[in-house]
């Protein structure tokens, strides 16, 4: 039965059929191959009950919210900021790009959002200051990945809600590996504009300076802080904080910087329920296809096939890595969350692995599938960017891949980069 939905499944995505649908598809073969029909009449409560959690309801929120912000033009405040704090370092503008992406990630929690973005401004400025096409598409897309990894994400909220892991414990745990990732790409950014002499500032910014353009950003920066401070300090839930958020948005673009208008709400509440349907829709179908694999006892076949391997936690998880690599490259990452983590998570819990911990490393790795080909999603977003082939991207992305993956690696094997903001607020 499970080279049976494998295969079924792959042909569907080969054929394109959309992955929600595919997800849906599989199911309903797999439950006629089982020739149990009475399985016919869960489908339907499974389909609803998939989406009927209370912690999801952020998810629209938070969208919303990242739109209402981009909208108020903060961009542009937060990469001049980006620029003044390390402009000055050899290839000053990709670490501006790098940094910016750290900012922007406290606002959207989006990788495909933080490379439209913050590549239709960033691009076009380090090609007009000397730097490779290439090289400043790639730079954007492996940067963009740190969006779902700081707080708020939505991808976290997904995890949280069908796992029972903390969403608060997520975001704070999330935090560390996003700005380690931003310091690996840093790194690599560095030496690789020493070799190409990219430009730089000409001097470091003064302290006046700095206090300016901060000035200018701290609307946006703001959020984030009232976002994670709420949730931590039991203010509000993850669903309201992500509706005070919507609040404070929409006060700042219409009474603070007045860039927003009435006519901009449907096309951001219809952006909403574009992207929030599609997951929904996965998240439904999955929850079908998630019933179905338990009531074989597929995952626990699965596990003990795994744990028959090796039952040495760091072996385990290596080989879970290397897996979700793999699958991060071909498969959607909520799609790919709402199967392997069912199965998964259990593996790594009984083998004395922290729920928040394995948690992270799942959403980290599946991110980088939004970077690596042939179906990263951010390297068709800076393809049409930029008008580059996907093949010129992904040849100048894979030093950047190395890093994220070393990163990968390393928040995997020393867990206390994860635990430690969670142990320090009191979460763990």
């Amino acid at each position: 039965m499970p080279l049976f939905i494998g295969i079924v499944f792959a042909i569907l995505l080969i054929l394109g059929v959309p992955i929600g649908f595919s997800l849906g598809i599989t199911s309903l073969f797999s439950i006629i191959k089982s020739n149990m029909p009475v399985l016919f009449n869960i489908m339907p409560q499974r389909f609803f009950s998939g989406i009927d959690m209370f912690p999801i309801m952020a998810m629209p929120f938070f969208i919303i919210a990242g739109d209402l912000m981009n909208r108020c033009k903060i961009t542009d405040s937060l990469i001049e900021f980006s620029n003044v704090l390390v402009g000055h370092i050899r290839g000053g503008l990709a670490h501006a790009n790098i940094v910016a992406s750290i900012l922007f990630a406290g606002i959207t929690g989006a990788a495909v959002a933080d490379s439209a973005a913050l590549g239709s401004v960033l691009i076009p400025a380090m090609e007009k200051d000397g730097y490779d096409k290439d090289f400043s598409a790639a730079i954007t897309a492996a940067s963009s990945i740190i969006g779902p990894i700081i707080p708020p994400s939505t991808i976290m909220i997904i995890y949280g809600s069908i796992m029972g892991v903390s969403i608060a414990g997520l975001f704070a745990a999330g935090v560390m590996p996003g700005i380690l990732i931003g310091l690996f790409l840093m790194l690599m950014t560095y030496f690789i504009s020493l070799r190409r002499n990219y430009p730089k500032n000409k001097s470091r910014a003064s302290l006046k300076e700095i206090w300016n353009t901060l000035k200018k950003s701290i609307l946006a920066l703001i959020l984030p802080v009232i976002i994670l401070g709420g949730i931590i300090g039991g203010v509000f839930t993850p669903t309201e904080a992500a509706a005070v958020s919507v609040l404070y948005a929409f006060i700042i673009g219409f009474f603070v910087t007045r860039t927003l208008k009435l006519a901009d709400l449907p096309a951001i509440f219809l952006n909403c329920a574009k992207n929030t349907g599609i997951i929904f829709l996965i998240m439904s179908a999955a929850s079908i296809l998630s019933f179905f694999l338990a009531s074989e006892r597929i995952p626990e076949l699965l596990s003990g096939l795994m744990l028959s391997i090796s039952n040495n936690p760091y072996v385990v998880l290596f080989l879970i890595n290397i897996l979700l690599l793999i699958v991060g490259m071909f498969m959607d990452i909520t799609a790919a969350l709402l199967i392997l983590a069912p199965i998964l998570h259990p593996v790594a819990v009984n083998l004395g692995i922290n729920p928040l911990h394995f948690a992270i490393i799942m959403i980290v790795n599946l991110n980088l599938g939004l970077m690596t080909p042939p179906l990263g999603a951010c390297l068709f977003v800076v393809c049409g960017i930029t008008e580059l082939s996907l093949e010129e991207v992904a040849k100048a992305i894979w030093p950047f891949i190395v890093m994220e993956v070393a990163v990968l690696f390393i928040i995997t094997f020393v867990p206390e980069i994860v635990m430690f903001i969670p142990r320090l607020i009191g979460i763990v």
